[in-house]
C-alpha cells in the first residue's frame, strides 16, 4: 500500500502493525517528490515504504501517538523542523558508520538524533539587467544603504529567514545582528510577503532589484510554463558571511522513538545516502547531495559552485530563540 494524500496520514495511526518487510515515513515533502526514492528503494530491497504526508503539526502528531506511533522515520524539509521533532521527545539516536561516513559532521547531529539528506543554500535572486554578479557578495552587504528600497524577502519570521539570522548571530553575536535586521529592513522595497517564489516574480515585476531565496525555487520556477520568464530574468548569486562561506539548510532524516520496524528503517535510512539515492532525491528537488563526491543534476550544476558556510546546523539551531527574538525586537514584518 502507499499513502499519497494527507488524509490517509490518519489512516496509519489505526493501522494494523507493520509487516517485517515494510516501514512507514512522515514526510513534510509532497508524495510525489518523494516517490522516485521510495520506488528505488523497494526495487532494491523488497521493503514497501508508506509515505504519510503530513504538512504541519508532525511534532505534535508524534507527540500524541506516543508508543502507538507507526512511523519509524520522518523526513523534513528544514533544520528547524527537524529540530521540533527532535526536541519534542519523539526521536531516538541511531548509531550508524555508514551515515557517519556519508554525511559530513556539519549536516547531522552531533549527538545522532537528526541527519541531513541534501542541501539547499540561502541566496540572493539579482535581476540580470539591473544587478552584475559582483555588486552582491556577502550577507553583510545587504544591510549597506546602496540597496535601500531594492529588496524583497518574505517574512523575517520564516523557518529559513530565521535559520539565516541564526547563522549571523553565530557569526557576529546578537547587537551586530540586530544592526544588520535594522539595515536589511531599511532597505526593502516592500513589506515582506509571499513565499520566495513571489520574490523573483517582484523582481521581474521590476518592484526590487535583489531578493533572499533558496536555490531549489528557481528549478521549480524553471520547470513550469508560466513561472519560467520570472526565473529566466534572474541570475542566482551566492553571497558569503565575512571570511567564511554560503549559508546551507537541509532537507533531513530521524528515526521515531516509537520506531516498529527499527532494522527496516535503519536499512532505509542508510540506503539514502548512497550514491543512486542521493542522486535520485537531489535532482528531483533541485538540491545539492550531503554526500560528497555524488554528481549534482545538470541544472544544479549551472548555477556555479561555491563553498558552504562552516558554522555546524546543530549551532545554528541552537540559537534560533535567539534569533526569533531579534526578528520580533526589530518589527521587521511591520
Amino acid at each position: 500500500m502507499s499513502f499519497r494524500l494527507p488524509a490517509l496520514a490518519l489512516l496509519l495511526s489505526s493501522a494494523l502493525p507493520a509487516l517485517a518487510d515494510e516501514i512507514n515515513v512522515y514526510s513534510h515533502r509532497q508524495p510525489e517528490l518523494i516517490q522516485p526514492l521510495v520506488d528505488a528503494f523497494t526495487a532494491e530491497t523488497g521493503i514497501t515504504v508508506n509515505v504519510a504526508f503530513i504538512d504541519k503539526g508532525m511534532a505534535e502528531r508524534l507527540v500524541a501517538e506516543g508508543d502507538r506511533s507507526p512511523a519509524d522515520v520522518v523526513l523534513t524539509v528544514d533544520i528547524a523542523r527537524l529540530m521540533q521533532i527532535v526536541e519534542a521527545g519523539v526521536t531516538q539516536p541511531v548509531t550508524s558508520a555508514v551515515l557517519e561516513a556519508d554525511i559530513p559532521a556539519t549536516l547531522r547531529d552531533p549527538e545522532n538524533r537528526w541527519f541531513g539528506l541534501t542541501t539547499r543554500a540561502r541566496i540572493v535572486y539579482a535581476a540580470k539587467d539591473r544587478v552584475q554578479p559582483g555588486d552582491v557578495t556577502t550577507y553583510e552587504d545587504l544591510a549597506d544603504p546602496k540597496w535601500k528600497g531594492r529588496i524583497c524577502t518574505r517574512s523575517g519570521l520564516s523557518d529559513y529567514n530565521v535559520a539565516l539570522t541564526s547563522a549571523m548571530i553565530a557569526h557576529h553575536g546578537e547587537d551586530y545582528t540586530k544592526g544588520w535586521l535594522e539595515g536589511l529592513k531599511a532597505n526593502l522595497a516592500r513589506k515582506p510577503e509571499g513565499g520566495d517564489r513571489d520574490q523573483v516574480k517582484a523582481i521581474a515585476a521590476g518592484l526590487c532589484d535583489i531578493a533572499i531565496g533558496n536555490t531549489y525555487y528557481i528549478g521549480q520556477m524553471l520547470a513550469d510554463p508560466e513561472q519560467a520568464p520570472a526565473a529566466e530574468a534572474v541570475n542566482v548569486l551566492f553571497p558569503v558571511f565575512e571570511g567564511d562561506g554560503t549559508h546551507v539548510n537541509i532537507s533531513g532524516m530521524a528515526m521515531t522513538k516509537a520506531a516498529p520496524n527499527r532494522e527496516a528503517a535503519l536499512k532505509f535510512m542508510e540506503w539514502l545516502t548512497t550514491d543512486t539515492a542521493q542522486k535520485i532525491y537531489a535532482e528531483t528537488n533541485n538540491e545539492y547531495p550531503v554526500k560528497p563526491g555524488v554528481e549534482r543534476s545538470a541544472l544544479v550544476a549551472s548555477w556555479g559552485d561555491f563553498t558552504p558556510d562552516s558554522k555546524t546546523l546543530a549551532e545554528i539551531a541552537s540559537l534560533r530563540p535567539a534569533a526569533l527574538k531579534l526578528v520580533e525586537t526589530v518589527d521587521f514584518d511591520g
